[in-house]
């Protein structure tokens, strides 16, 4: 082993050249990352390492369901990254949590099991991803769950991941379904079965009232084989090419520069921000973009960081005339009282993301399937927990679902530390607007319905004030936030077009032996929270990465409503 001097971006550190070659070098040890190096190790060959910036997931706040809110928002789990000031919306940055810690962002997710709408996967057939309708995932979506409540056709029973309904014992769940079949609206029996659309239970992915990432689904049980290796505290800095191929990683440890090589591939499974970030770090990606940082060309990919895609959300929030909101859980002794329970038990509200009921909608006659999500909660309180409960009240948290407002990420430097700029341009199209008055408007509607009347006092937000087109728009730019859903920024498609990133076999288009496999090269967002479909996809992906045959395609129908031509509901 010997040392030498380099300049890595803007930071002159020692490079350790070690002789260390593996098979796969896997780059984040998140919701894909670490389905990868459990499949690819599973036989015992190939030799994996993973590299992962963040550290243990080992920690209360990570592990219980409910404490959902404080890894998001700690720097130690969360890379703290904020977009540019979103010009339509008042010039505000908003967080976009990423997780920095095994599990990635699973690990500081909402716990929510939405897979999206299987119309969402002919759409990217389309838009050419060749192989990834909703036949040829389906039986992905089956082979990684274990669901609580058994298997069907559509539900996976002997998986890896564990999904389970929610504790439902709290009467306001119970209210929001009547009000949406009172509304007009149907009820489904699963929203990851045969029919998404209307008013049902939610999933989450919890498994023995613990959190079920994929750290502890996927990662830790496969870290007893020897053949594979996982390093924390490792940011990668560049992949390494010879001519077009990629033969390894060159990664930061310790204040050391370090490299690893591969005899079979390089796996980008950084996410959304990272992934576009380090292959243009790499020198893929558009030209003019590495040219002004100095970052000389390997392959020209206009599309890498591109695309960038989200869901927004606001929450409706309504004060409750009797007690029985989680706000009456809210003081400390009661939930010091909750911890211990889970602590002792693994049950009680800790167990529970308490976003146990929901629903997908149309917001108009002529959409043919949901454009709208709601999240019920029993409480009134923002998603990530900055601000308290201040009364007992309750909310939907609702928005649209297939936004035309698309942005980017990119580079603010050749250095691999300093965060890349990112902007959503939420909010940049006239129809994103439509769509989110029908938010407001049908939403009132909903929680107006006799269901809500024994619970149902004042409006807190938007306020029964919020009724013309301009005062719901006004709200909307000073209240909306990011349902934390970034996604398509190395869009999967057809290699002949322009702003394709990855082949449908996840191979970067115009070199070899790289693939990126994470939420970044979905083709266009899905319909509901991305953490199931982005583990769909390392599912699927590791079966191309091995070469082998793919899972027998599905014949099972799916729910359209017959009439949606014609009417809303």
């Amino acid at each position: 082993m010997t040392s030498t001097r380099l300049t890595e971006g803007a930071a002159a550190t020692s490079l350790t050249v070690s002789e260390e070659t593996v098979d796969y070098v896997i780059v984040g040890a998140g919701s894909a990352g670490c389905v990868l190096a459990d499949r690819l190790s599973a036989d015992g060959k190939d030799g994996v390492l993973v590299l992962e910036y963040g550290g243990s997931d080992r920690s209360l706040w990570i592990q219980m369901p409910t404490a959902l809110s404080v890894p998001m928002n700690m720097a130690r789990y969360d890379w703290r990254y904020f977009t540019e000031p979103e010009p339509h919306l008042d010039g505000r940055r908003l967080h976009t949590p990423r997780g920095k810690v095994l599990g990635g962002s699973s690990s500081i997710n909402g716990l929510v099991y939405v897979r999206g709408n299987p119309l969402d996967f002919e759409r990217w057939q389309a838009q050419g991803a060749s192989g990834w309708g909703y036949q040829d995932v389906l039986p992905y979506f089956r082979r990684a769950e274990r669901r609580a409540e058994g298997s069907d056709d559509y539900r996976g029973g002997d998986g890896k991941l564990d999904t389970r309904r929610g504790l439902l014992t709290n009467p306001l769940h119970a209210a929001w379904l009547e009000a949406g079949r009172q509304a007009g609206y149907p009820l489904t029996a699963d929203m990851n079965g045969f029919q998404q659309e209307g008013f049902g239970h939610m999933d989450m992915t919890v498994g023995g009232g613990r959190r079920s990432s994929t750290a502890n689904a996927y990662l830790r049980p496969a870290l007893r084989r020897r053949n594979l290796t996982v390093r924390t505290h490792s940011l990668a800095t560049r992949v390494l090419f010879d001519g077009r191929r990629a033969v390894g990683v060159r990664y930061l440890r310790g204040g050391e520069l370090r490299e690893v090589r591969v005899r079979r591939e390089v796996l980008l499974c950084a996410g959304p921000i990272n992934s576009p970030q380090l292959l243009k770090l790499s020198g893929v990606g558009p030209p003019e973009e590495l040219a002004d940082h100095g970052i000389a060309v390997v392959h020209d990919l206009p599309g890498v960081g591109e695309n960038l895609q989200d869901h927004l959300e606001f929450y409706f929030q309504v004060a409750c005339r009797e007690p029985v909101t989680l706000y009456g859980q809210m003081s400390a002794l009661r939930r010091a009282l909750i911890g211990l329970k889970w602590l002792l038990t693994r049950k009680g509200l800790g167990a529970s993301n308490h976003f146990e009921t929901g629903g997908f909608i149309r917001s108009r006659a002529g959409v043919r399937y949901p454009d709208i999500q709601f999240h019920f909660l029993p409480m009134a309180v923002s998603y990530d927990g900055s601000s308290l409960a201040r009364e007992h009240g309750f909310q939907a948290h609702v928005g649209p679902l297939r936004s035309r407002s698309h942005g980017w990420v990119r580079l603010a430097s050749a250095e691999p530390r300093d965060k890349p700029k990112i902007l959503f341009n939420y909010m940049s199209r006239p129809e994103d607007w439509q769509e989110m008055r029908a938010c407001v408007r049908l939403t009132r509607e909903i929680f107006a319905q006799p269901a809500f009347d024994r619970y149902r006092a004042r409006e807190i937000q938007p306020g029964e004030a919020v009724q013309t087109d301009a005062q719901i728009d006004a709200f909307i730019r000073a209240k909306v936030e990011s349902a934390f859903h970034p996604s398509c920024s190395c869009r999967m498609g057809n290699p002949a077009e322009r702003l394709t990133v990855v082949d449908p076999s996840t191979r970067v288009v115009g070199v070899e032996a790289l693939r990126v496999v994470d939420s970044s090269i979905m083709p266009s967002i899905t319909t509901g929270n991305l953490n199931a479909p982005t583990i769909m996809l390392a599912e699927k992906a590791a079966d191309h990465i091995r070469g082998g045959a793919l899972l027998p395609r599905s014949a099972v129908p799916y729910y359209v409503a017959p009439d949606w031509e014609r009417v809303q509901r």
